[in-house]
């Protein structure tokens, strides 16, 4: 079973230059991936011509307009309907693609989804949930960015949506689910996380295992991270910073001295290694889960590997029909659209 994707090649730090490079990549490495790349045609069939790739397998779609970081997220999706984004979204609404990459402006990608795709039925909100690195693999971060003021029943089911994304794409069974909390006891937390806490408890299609404070979360304690998106997007953002200055000061530490070269000569190797487990890109970017199709926001920065690494990701989604099983998952709980 092969994918059909769409890749926003505007709107990224990098340019239609990384969207592209990555795009030839993510062809190499998937071989019954077609891919559609929307953007300035001129720019992006020059940039194609550097390269040797199946011809047949990309599909170029010239856009006339661009939505910014600077603009207005849910007017511009409105209004420029001739974008590269609003155009690549509309391909998987009506069925022609089953998933689009952006790293355009976050907000405009979220609205985009929300109005032009649309949720899928039972999915009360669609949340952001991306990959972390942990010491034990990785654990789902849920939501990071849609949903800042979600109701307690709105959680429980983003804590469904998660596990079963886990179980269907990382083959994880009966993940482990639990709350982001200031303490482990039951009765700690604001009034969002206690009112969620019972409801949680009381699921049975979910394994829940309590509260989790942000320090345990680099260590694997649990396999889905649950919290609203502001909070969310406070733990991703410091992950990603703390991770970047760690790096930044291992290598200042390694070049200080001649000692330090020499030892960190010796410890290179098995540094790569341990270093490499922990990239984020290796496992593309953040779904926007409970859609009627896949969005996956990568970072503003993203670079050929990323892009590549999010074709892989939007492929093997499409395959394990994690969408289908969410919508199926759902249904079975009996849970209602609202």
């Amino acid at each position: 079973m092969g994918a059909n994707i769409v890749i926003d090649t505007l709107g990224g730090d990098n340019g239609a230059k990384a969207c592209v490079a990555g795009a030839v990549e993510g062809l190499k490495e998937n071989p019954d991936v077609k891919l559609y790349l929307t953007g300035k045609k001129k720019q992006i069939d020059r940039l194609l011509s550097e390269y040797t790739y199946d011809k047949t397998r990309i599909e170029v779609i010239d856009c006339t307009e661009e939505i910014t970081c600077h603009d207005a997220p849910v007017e511009a999706v409105r209004k420029k309907k001739d974008s590269s984004l609003v155009v690549g979204l509309n391909l998987v609404k009506e069925g022609k693609a089953d998933a689009l990459i952006s790293a355009g402006s976050s907000g405009a990608v979220l609205a985009g989804a929300q109005f032009i795709i649309g949720r899928a039925k039972g999915v009360k909100r669609a949340p952001l949930a991306p990959l972390l690195p942990t010491s034990e693999g990785w654990s789902l971060l849920i939501d990071c960015g849609a949903n800042v003021d979600a109701k307690p029943e709105v959680l429980v089911q983003f804590a469904k949506i998660g596990s079963i994304y886990m179980e269907s794409l990382m083959g994880i069974k009966k993940p482990r689910v639990a709350i982001v909390n200031i303490g482990t006891e039951e009765e700690k937390g604001n009034a969002l996380v206690k009112a969620t806490y019972p409801l949680l408890k009381e699921c049975d299609s979910i394994n829940f295992i309590g509260s989790i404070e942000s320090r345990e979360i680099p260590f694997g304690k649990a396999d889905v991270i649950l919290t609203e998106a502001f909070v969310g997007n406070v733990i991703l953002k410091l992950y990603e910073g703390l991770s970047k200055m760690l790096l930044k000061e291992m290598k200042k530490a390694m070049t200080a001295n001649i000692k330090s070269k020499v030892g960190g000569l010796m410890i290179k190797k098995q540094l790569k290694k341990t270093i490499s487990s922990f990239n984020t890109g290796d496992k593309g970017g953040a779904p926007m889960l409970g859609l009627n199709g896949l969005v996956v926001k990568v970072h503003g920065n993203s670079k050929k590997d990323e892009v590549a690494s999010a074709v892989r990701q939007c492929k093997n989604f499409v395959e394990a029909d994690v969408s289908g099983k969410i919508t199926a998952g759902l249904a079975e709980e009996g849970t209602e659209k609202e």
